[in-house]
């Protein structure tokens, strides 16, 4: 018997499969078509490209694996938070979805200070509202889009749309729910108080579990559609990054990630809630049962190396652009990169902030480009590990995982930067691990999520942080901060432009 994880990535969706004692048996990757940028920091996809795709992992993961439909015990999705997803009363798509890193809303963050208080969203969810969160977009499209925002019945984040068309249920759980910002982080629940005072309808919103809960089974329409079996289980899932830490083992105090996929994060596991007073970092409740998670968030982190390749070096393969930044010696010739290509979460909280190459002269060559990028990312993960230990949470080690950290180069990048030893799994897959694991735990294989990762996640190589290099770097670190306030004044000039 097998349990499938599917992680709804921006890229593309991944589905895997693993056995009782969480050995992979096959993946299979299915690519998204790209975000629609129609203006700088917009970014939107379609939700019904996120189910071809998610039909097409699901069966090109069986055929990989050589198994039927029945062999499937259970199913437990993850994917990329905070999107927005409208249906209206036919359950049919109403406008793309508003994706993550979408920086529209500024002016919907600022009614929504206004109308509930900073102090209240804050004793209310747990965090701050910003333009990344859910809440401000639909706000937008109330705002811009009446006759939609109209229309709708019904609000569901990215992988639970995917579990809408797997199962017909309006069901979300609690680790993605707490990145709305209409959710109470500490009590679990919706907020009532936000709805309450923004004059939103309770019953826009979809039922929410906890992750390792059963939502719904799979329909004899999604059977016909993806193979797997009418009737098998679907668990709630985490949003990526809970369930990216669940596939790491993230579930016990004392316990680190960072992950460098499109977007970067720090995530601490914390056995109570409590949160950063600047609302720097995001409070959230973990995929664990009462446990919750403190996380910091780069917006532009692999996405930084993406945006390189796709348009300076098109076709280059990733391992090819890291190992020539790897022939650039530390510090890059003094140029630093700012990898805010969306606005910035932590430490900043700033949709308008712009990236950049600062201190390039005409001896830079693309290596020096290369590494500074890396460097810049890296750097900008110190600031929310920064953050996370400010708040006394224990950090001996750093679990890595992403893309980013399949590359060995970079994995010693934040072991120098971090000082912190960096740890590698035996499983690389993160988010549809994860998933994959709150598969087995919903369906009664393990009694805990704690009790899973202890059985089937393991350490396989660290590398520690070098002395000359991390002195080198704890001032490239301090040049490093000082950059951002110093443009800061700018960016809202560059803003005005457009």
């Amino acid at each position: 018997m097998y349990w499938l994880g599917l992680d709804v990535g921006t890229g593309g969706s991944r589905a895997l499969l693993v056995d009782e004692k969480g050995n992979l048996k096959a993946a299979f990757t299915a690519p998204h078509e790209d975000m629609r940028m129609e203006r700088p920091l917009w970014a939107e996809q379609r939700p019904e490209n996120w189910w071809e795709a998610a039909q097409q992992a699901i069966r090109g993961v069986l055929a990989e694996a050589g198994v039927s439909g029945g062999d499937v015990r259970g199913v437990g999705l993850s994917g990329q938070m905070h999107g927005l997803v409208l249906l209206d009363e036919h359950n049919r798509v109403i406008r793309p979805a508003l994706i993550w890193c979408d920086q529209r809303s500024q002016a919907q963050v600022d009614y929504v200070n206004r109308t509930v208080g900073k102090e209240n969203v804050l004793a209310f969810t747990a965090n701050p509202v910003l333009t990344g969160f859910t809440l401000p977009k639909l706000l937008w499209v109330r705002d811009h889009e009446p006759a939609n925002f109209q229309r709708a019945r019904k609000l569901l984040l990215p992988k639970d749309y995917v579990r809408f068309c797997l199962t017909g249920e309006y069901a979300t759980e609690v680790s993605d729910a707490s990145g709305t910002s209409m959710f109470d982080v500490v009590m679990r629940r919706w907020s009532a108080q936000m709805l309450e005072r923004l004059r939103l309808d309770p019953a826009l919103l979809p039922q929410v579990y906890e992750s390792s809960e059963v939502t719904g089974k799979v329909t004899p329409t999604a059977a016909a559609a993806t193979g797997l079996a009418p009737g098998t289980p679907v668990v709630g899932g985490g949003g990526d990054q809970a369930a990216s830490a669940v596939g790491n083992g993230i579930v016990e105090a004392g316990l680190v990630s960072c992950t460098l996929g499109t977007s970067g994060v720090v995530f601490a596991h914390m056995d109570r809630p409590a949160y950063d007073p600047l609302g720097r970092v995001h409070t959230f409740c973990h995929a664990v049962r009462g446990a919750w998670h403190v996380m910091g968030v780069t917006q532009g982190a692999g996405l930084s190396l993406q945006w390189f390749r796709n348009q300076l070096a098109p076709g280059t393969d990733y391992d090819a652009l890291t190992a020539e930044a790897a022939t650039a010696p530390p510090l890059s010739h003094g140029l630093f990169w700012l990898p805010y290509l969306m606005g910035e979460r932590t430490p900043h909280l700033d949709s308008a902030a712009r990236g950049g190459w600062i201190g390039l002269t005409a001896k830079h060559t693309r290596a020096d480009l290369l590494r500074s990028l890396l460097e810049g990312v890296s750097y900008s993960q110190k600031d929310c590990l920064d953050i996370i230990e400010g708040m006394g949470v224990p950090v001996e080690s750093i679990r890595a995982s992403g893309g980013g950290a399949r590359s060995a180069f970079w994995r010693q990048l934040l072991a120098d930067i971090l000082g912190k030893r960096v740890v590698t799994l035996a499983s690389q897959e993160g988010s549809a691990y994860g998933a994959a694991l709150l598969a087995l735990v919903g369906t009664g294989v393990y009694g805990s999520v704690p009790e899973a990762c202890r059985a089937v996640i393991r350490e396989v190589d660290s590398v520690l942080p070098r002395p000359h290099e991390s002195q080198l770097y704890q001032r490239g670190h301090e040049v490093y901060r000082a950059l951002y306030p110093a443009l800061k004044p700018l960016y809202g000039l560059i803003q005005n432009l457009q």
